[in-house]
């Protein structure tokens, strides 16, 4: 598909000038939009605080005034509100007994204090002393046929040790309305022998907040609200959402109201106020306005100042595209430099130096493949050897079987094994288990040449033999045990193979109880560099090392552990790997 890329450019420098242009604009015009939305709402928060707190207050001072009057009631109430003269307790008279004088004397006295107080609260006197009881309402009809001695509420606080109770807001059933209360309810004891005369009951209607509110905006009403310490609505406008949880109805999002929370001291209550944030906004329109009109100008703006960037930001490009095209068709050669030290120069240097590079990987590439070539013929042409000494040995073991050379056969077939272990090309790596299969060859042949004398003996975990591991580093390690570990000793020579785990790695250990070595023999063992067979002293264990490594990493590879004297124990780390099934 072709494209018109002159104009695409223009198109998308176009752009970028308009986001360049306006972005610092829209910014600033945002930044300076919602600074002043900020500091209306801080400004309303702390107005908010305010209000919050002088409620709180009064609100404060009612529940005080519930407490202490079921407080004074239990040290004595008289005509003066406060502790009468010696021995005289009209609350606890009427509770001791309950004549006409009492209660009436009784009635007054709560009734004054009741008056005193906006008229909001409603007194009940539960007699526990068998008299009867009082009730002291100014505004609503009482139920007497409600017995509270029946309320899960009143038969807990009668069985508990505490002396005062306070309830949330609930439905007052005294009250033959049902109207919604808050109640503190207080144990009176006997002053003078402690027996427990009765219990007080103090009501205040809900609708106290209200008189309380009376400060507040009509609108701040309806969006006050008291919340207890489970998260329950205590005080609502709307009386349905009270007893109902706070977060699952009316809690207000602080990311679009300004919300003003407050903590009572009397109650383990909190007040929330809020407002909606968009009622504090109301010019945003305008702003709005003011930014579209400034966004429209920048873009006309941006437009003209984009053609004439076009212009000298487009040359190199062309220039560029031309070098992706020539390395496209490979001639790296043509190349060209592009002079300029804007973005569109590096990006251009660092295309050349890509385009190098991609050039030498490309000859390195076409080089590794006229040496594998060579490499595959060379192989094709060492299969032949292994063939021609199969056949060979294959003579050797017919000719031996018919003079009834038992030895030599069995030299002979274990040899042939080891050769076609070792010429096998089905991969590096082969199981522990044909490692072993090898190795028990090996010990065939050398068992021969050493007349029986040395045992072999096998330590092996059953389940890791199913494991990988690099072929042919056994037999070096097993070979520097026949030739120079037991070979100083005519008989009772034994070489351990012990297979087992060691945390998530496998440690293969090949153990004899031959001469030893001291440390600088240890040291030069894994130095030596000499390959089998060629009169080294380390027997190709240099080599067996460097593979292990080669194929794990540093962490990997033989520890040699000896004493002269006491034997030599090679100790080979590998890692845990499942032996993939071209290994099998």
């Amino acid at each position: 598909m072709k494209y018109k890329r002159p104009f695409q450019i223009k198109y998308k420098i176009m752009v970028i000038c308009m986001i360049v242009i306006i972005f610092p604009v829209v910014v600033m015009t945002i930044n300076s939009y919602y600074s002043s939305e900020r500091l209306l709402s801080q400004n309303y928060n702390t107005l908010l605080s305010d209000l919050t707190k002088q409620t709180n207050i009064r609100i404060d001072e009612f529940l005080k005034e519930i407490e202490k009057i079921t407080l004074l009631a239990s040290n004595g109430l008289s005509d003066s509100l406060s502790a009468t003269h010696e021995g005289s307790f009209p609350i606890q008279d009427f509770l001791r007994v309950s004549n006409e004088e009492n209660e009436i004397s009784a009635y007054n006295i709560l009734m004054n204090y009741i008056m005193m107080k906006d008229r909001v609260f409603s007194i009940y006197l539960y007699n526990m002393n068998g008299g009867q009881d009082l009730f002291v309402s100014p505004h609503q009809p009482i139920d007497k046929a409600f017995n509270v001695r029946n309320e899960l509420w009143f038969k807990k606080f009668m069985h508990e040790d505490e002396r005062t109770i306070t309830l949330t807001t609930r439905v007052d059933k005294q009250l033959e309305n049902k109207v919604l209360a808050v109640s503190h309810a207080r144990k009176i004891h006997d002053v003078t022998n402690g027996k427990l005369l009765g219990v007080m009951v103090v009501s205040i209607d809900i609708k106290f907040i209200e008189i309380v509110n009376r400060n507040l905006q009509e609108g701040l009403r309806s969006r006050f609200m008291i919340i207890d310490e489970d998260e329950k609505i205590v005080y609502n406008v709307n009386d349905q959402l009270i007893g109902t949880l706070f977060r699952d109805n009316v809690r207000p999002s602080e990311a679009t109201n300004v919300v003003v929370k407050s903590p009572l001291s009397q109650q383990k209550w909190t007040t929330y106020v809020y407002m909606p944030l968009e009622e504090l906004t109301a010019d945003g329109r305008i702003l709005g306005k003011n930014l579209v009109t400034l966004a429209i100008v920048m873009s006309l703006f941006a437009a003209v100042i984009s053609i004439f960037l076009s212009h000298v930001i487009t040359r190199p490009i062309k220039k560029l595209l031309n070098n992706i095209r020539l390395v496209e068709k490979g001639q790296f050669e043509q190349v060209q430099d592009i002079r300029s030290r804007d973005e569109i120069g590096h990006l251009s240097t660092r295309f050349n130096r890509m385009s190098h590079e991609l050039k030498r990987m490309v000859e390195r590439m076409q080089q590794e493949e006229i040496e594998k070539a060579a490499a595959e013929m060379r192989a094709l042409h060492d299969q032949i050897n292994p063939h021609f000494l199969y056949n060979t040995l294959g003579s050797v073991k017919w000719i031996a079987s018919m003079q009834q050379a038992d030895k030599i056969v069995d030299m002979t077939d274990a040899l042939i094994s080891m050769l076609r272990y070792a010429t096998k090309s089905d991969g590096s790596l082969v199981m522990i288990r044909e490692e072993l299969t090898h190795i028990a060859h090996y010990v065939t042949i050398q068992n021969v040449r050493y007349y029986g004398s040395i045992q072999m003996k096998y330590e092996i975990d059953e389940n890791l033999l199913q494991y990988a591991m690099p072929k042919m580093i056994l037999q070096p390690i097993v070979e520097n045990a026949f030739f120079h570990g037991l070979a100083e000793i005519e008989e009772d020579g034994v070489i351990t193979i012990r297979i087992g785990s060691r945390e998530e790695d496998i440690c293969i250990e090949v153990c004899d109880n031959g001469t030893g070595m001291d440390q600088s023999m240890v040291r030069g063992l894994m130095e030596e560099k000499h390959e089998t067979g060629n009169g080294g002293r380390g027997i190709g264990l240099y080599n067996v090392q460097r593979r292990i490594q080669l194929h794990f990493g540093e962490p990997y590879g033989i520890q040699v552990k000896s004493e002269v004297g006491k034997g030599t124990t090679f100790a080979i780390l590998l890692p845990a790997i499942s032996c993939l099934p071209d290994n099998k």
